[in-house]
Parts: C-alpha cells; structure tokens; sequence
C-alpha cells in the first residue's frame, strides 16, 4: 500500500534542494500541494508545525510531510507565522560548513491529488532513522544529496530543459525510496499497519484496485470480492479511505493514465484500455474533468516544463 500511495505522487514534478544556514535563520513552507520530506545533515534545529509545539532537530532526523502540511524550520523554537517564506535560490551556498544543513526534497502536484492512504496520515511525521533496519536509507540519502549539489551547480550554466533526460527518472527513483523507506520505519516504530491496512477487507478491496484498475469494476462487483453487503462496504470503505468506492476507482484510474502519460509515449488510447476506459473519448472527458487539461496538453506541458 505504501508503494502504490507513493508512486501515485509521480505525476507531481520532483525537486531535492540543499539548505545551508548560519546564526539566525528561519523558513516557513506553506502552500505545498504534495509530499516530501527534509533530512537535517549537520547542526541542529527546529521544526515548526501550524497547530503544534516546536519539535527539536538532530543530525540524522527525517521530516516526513505526507500531504502538504505547512509548517516551518528555524534556529530556535518560534510561531510559524513569524517565519518568511522560503525562497527557491539557484546560488550556490558559500563554501564552508554552516550551522545547520538539511536536504530537501519534494513531488510538487500541479494536478491531481496527494493519495488518500497519506492524507490520512499524520500531516508531519519526525523519524530518526534506524540504518539497522533499513539500511538502504544512507545510501539514498548519500545520492540525493549528490544529485542536488549537481542539479544546483548544472542551474547555473544550463537551463533545465538542456538537463539531460535521464536525471528525472533516477531522481524520482531515489524519492520513491525515501519516502517508502521512512514511512516503513515510522510505521514500525508506531505499531501501526497504516490507515487502511489495519481494516482487512478495506486492504483487500485497495489492493484489488491497485491491481486491475483495467477491470469494469462496480461496488457491487468489489464488495463481492470482499464478502461485504454492496451498502456496509460503501459505507466502511468511505468511512476508512474518507471517499466511496468509485470515487477512489476514478482517481486511482486516472492518477495511473498521468503517470503514463508522463513517463510513456504510449497512444492515448492503449492508455484508456490499460487504466478502465472503453474509448479514448470517454477517457479524455474523464482527464480533463480530474486534471483541468486534456492528455494531449498534460502529456506536453509534463515534456516540456517551464
């Protein structure tokens, strides 16, 4: 379950950034409509939630923001609303170590939305991460941070759309692993199975889904597959996922159709058979109802970003 939530996050453009600040500093991220995470990498520092008291950062600490929450970093405990938004600068940080280092990394969605399984997480989770456990976690860390101190030194002689194709791809790789990574450990340390899976038909249901989005499902047709009465299931998978069960069909359909569109040149109406849709036609309205644009126009705008 965590993998299908956090794939569905690659129809949002990927960012990892390098923070480096000294004596007094402070940074507010608001507005964000996706997820991502901030690992601190030297120094110590706050975090700071909307609706919470300061959390204290070490070296090694994974910030998780699972949809989206605002929230705010600083050099000391303090409101949110006092700190100034961050700003995305292309400078190289001056040489030298700083107080305090953080790695910074994102899927930013300009359509669609963040999962369910994460919107029903905790908005902003903290884990230190145990390389016992996963010790696969440093080494992705390692590499992102690397592919961030090349994408800012590359932003200073060449434009984006210059930046070699391939380096898209590896970074969504390396956040997909992030974030699974860190959400498996939270998890673990918390005892918990996730928001759905610790409801086992509602699991059953969302893997069958995930699995053959192509398949003419109806609620009847899935709550059969779990044993349910057509209602009870309706209602339990509502109450679980926080939208009915055909509702979440659709999005999930036409979430997989956008990362096909971006990560394919496959026609568009291989892509409407392979994600449920009868004709092209009917799969384009759906898109442009979800997404605001049409394929075609998502698949080009996705090709050639500003």
């Amino acid at each position: 379950m965590i993998s299908q939530a956090v794939s569905g996050l690659r129809v949002g453009r990927e960012t990892v950034r390098r923070f480096r600040q000294s004596g007094p500093w402070g940074m507010r991220y608001a507005g964000l409509t996706g997820s991502g995470f901030h690992v601190v990498l030297r120094g110590s520092g706050w975090l700071v939630p909307l609706d919470a008291p300061p959390v204290a950062l070490h070296p090694g600490d994974v910030v998780l923001i699972t949809s989206g929450a605002d929230h705010g970093l600083s050099h000391a405990p303090c409101g949110l609303d006092g700190l100034p938004q961050v700003t995305l600068s292309l400078d190289q940080p001056a040489a030298g170590p700083a107080d305090f280092e953080f790695l910074c990394g994102a899927y930013r969605l300009d359509h669609g939305q963040v999962h369910p399984y994460l919107t029903v997480m905790p908005g902003l989770l903290v884990v230190s991460p145990d390389h016992e456990r996963f010790p696969a976690l440093r080494s992705v860390i390692e590499l992102l941070d690397d592919d961030a101190a090349q994408a800012q030194s590359q932003a200073q002689t060449q434009t984006q759309a210059q930046a070699p194709t391939g380096k898209s791809v590896t970074r969504s790789a390396l956040l997909d692993l992030m974030l699974v990574h860190v959400l498996r450990q939270w998890m673990e340390d918390e005892g918990s199975q996730g928001p759905a899976l610790s409801d086992p038909a509602i699991a059953s249901a969302l893997r069958t889904i995930h699995g053959e989005p192509q398949t003419q499902w109806t609620a009847a047709r899935l709550s059969e597959t779990v044993g349910m009465s057509r209602v009870a299931f309706t209602r339990r998978f509502t109450s679980v996922v926080g939208k009915p069960p055909m509702t979440y069909l659709r999005n999930w359909r036409l979430s997989c159709a956008a990362r096909l569109l971006r990560e394919t040149d496959a026609p568009l109406a291989a892509i409407a058979r392979q994600v449920g849709y009868s004709t092209e036609f009917a799969f384009a309205g759906a898109f442009r109802r979800e997404y605001g644009v049409s394929p075609g126009r998502f698949r080009h705008a996705e090709a050639h970003p500003h």
